[in-house]
């Protein structure tokens, strides 16, 4: 099969209208035209993808745990996963769309990692038809709230129902036994939600930036895709700031919220897929308008830095970052799914990094890609694209669903290199996160997975991942 025909069984004929969009294309370029949801697709399960190994030994990373996945819901349905996020010895798993979504966050006693204990889950039953794809959790002190505060996407699985809503909601995890909600966040109606988000503090305020993909699209200008909120009273979330990317020089001022005529005579898909904070910066993945960088000392009047920017032949698709190099290094992922478009390089989606020093004047040093990148004569989608990025010391780790998670040495940012792989049987790695000394990943299928360096390998640390003490 040629590799200009190979994704036609789904891919649109000609334009897409927005009456036309299936509720189950969710969490990335749904006008773009491919109808298919992420861990539904060729590649994954498919007996005729590409053969990558399995194991839960690879290359100095090993499986230390993997907890059964119970069914947790009163109807006995299983759902499927989201992303991973662990704050003071407890692991916090979203989860995904599977029998309607209504999952929660679910929640892991981690003082053990090799014998993860769940011990909760919280926002399953607070607003039907939705799912719970993202939580980040932060010790917050200000003069309403004093404690750890967890704030969890909120997407609606349809926005014909007239009973469901998205936005993000609030909890007290101080005591992560018992969570209690605090607040919620609605975006219009007219979007599916808060796709992915950021809590960060600043003194005696906490703020959230939220990706709201398509808000701007849909709302016609109502609303826009990135929002600044103060949650400094959890109970009573306030939109503070909105992003309007007519406002970056080279967007014009008819941009229609989605389609971007821009300078290299492509029409681009912009929305906003997700944010990352930084101290006082703020990195926001604007898809083919690049990772826009902000300054948000002030975050009722953040200032524009820059972006990256993609060649003529790259299909952009920032979906998310990292920085390193005290921050002087910016990781960006693209979740390239579709690989062969019209005028574009034919390739899923690879890792990018950046020399950011200058904030206004971001400099490509390399780009990172595995033996997938180009693997498109199948036609899978998301399996062979990179997802996410985390960082720790000069290694990069990332999730990259067939291709499970990759170590990555960018000791030299310039030449960075493979130095580890986990790719489980039936690998379908959405999310990794880094806490001491394991790494976290989650698996849309299959959940939780605790991962270690295996001791004795180059670089690899001691084994410390029993009897070890949380603060």
């Amino acid at each position: 099969m040629g590799k200009r025909n190979v994704l036609l069984s789904v891919l649109l004929a000609g334009g897409l209208a927005v009456s036309s969009i299936p509720i189950n294309v969710l969490a990335h370029d749904e006008l773009g035209g491919v109808l298919i949801e992420k861990g539904t697709g060729a590649g994954y399960n498919d007996i005729n993808a590409p053969v990558i190994e399995g194991s839960k030994n690879l290359s100095h990373l090993h499986e230390a745990a993997a907890p059964e996945m119970k069914i947790v819901r009163e109807d006995g349905k299983a759902n499927s996963f989201g992303d991973v996020y662990a704050y003071k010895g407890f692991a916090y798993l979203g989860t995904h769309t599977k029998n309607g979504g209504n999952g929660g966050v679910r929640v892991f006693d981690l003082k053990d990692p090799a014998n993860p204990k769940e011990v909760t889950v919280f926002g399953n039953n607070d607003i039907p038809g939705t799912w719970q794809e993202k939580v980040i959790v932060k010790t917050v002190h200000t003069p309403d709230f004093q404690g750890d505060l967890a704030v969890v996407s909120v997407q609606q699985t349809s926005r014909s129902n007239p009973v469901s809503k998205g936005g993000f909601l609030l909890y007290d995890v101080t005591n992560p036994y018992e969570p209690k909600k605090l607040g919620f966040y609605e975006v219009t109606k007219k979007t599916n939600g808060t796709h992915e988000l950021y809590l960060t503090t600043q003194g005696d305020k906490a703020i959230v930036l939220a990706a709201n993909p398509y808000a701007d699209y849909y709302s016609h200008g109502a609303e826009k895709d990135f929002q600044i909120v103060d949650v400094s009273n959890p109970s009573k979330p306030k939109k503070v700031w909105e992003f309007d990317p007519r406002t970056v020089k080279g967007v014009p001022a008819d941009f229609d919220g989605y389609n971007w005529k821009s300078p290299d005579g492509k029409t681009r898909p912009v929305f906003n897929h997700s944010t990352m904070v930084d101290g006082k910066y703020a990195y926001v993945s604007m898809w083919d308008l690049g990772t826009v960088i902000f300054d948000i000392s002030s975050p009722e009047n953040p200032v524009y830095l820059g972006r990256t920017e993609f060649g003529s032949k790259q299909q952009g698709s920032a979906h998310s970052s990292a920085l390193a190099k005290g921050g002087n290094v910016l990781v960006e992922t693209r979740e390239v799914y579709a690989p062969v478009k019209d005028g574009f390089e034919q390739a899923y989606g690879y890792t990018r990094i950046f020399d950011v020093k200058d904030k206004t004047n971001p400099k490509l040093l390399s780009e990172f890609k595995t033996e997938l990148y180009d693997n498109i004569e199948n036609g899978t989608t998301f399996a062979n694209t990179v997802h996410d990025p985390k960082v720790q010391g000069n290694t990069l780790y990332l999730s990259h669903y067939a291709g499970g998670v990759r170590a990555v040495d960018i000791t030299d940012p310039s030449n960075p290199v493979e130095i580890g792989k986990y790719v489980p049987e039936q690998s379908n790695i959405w999310g990794v996160f880094l806490d001491r000394n394991y790494i976290l990943a989650s698996d849309i299928n299959s959940g939780l997975k605790v991962l270690q360096k295996n001791v004795g390998s180059p670089g690899a640390t001691e084994n410390i991942l029993k009897d070890r003490l949380f603060n």
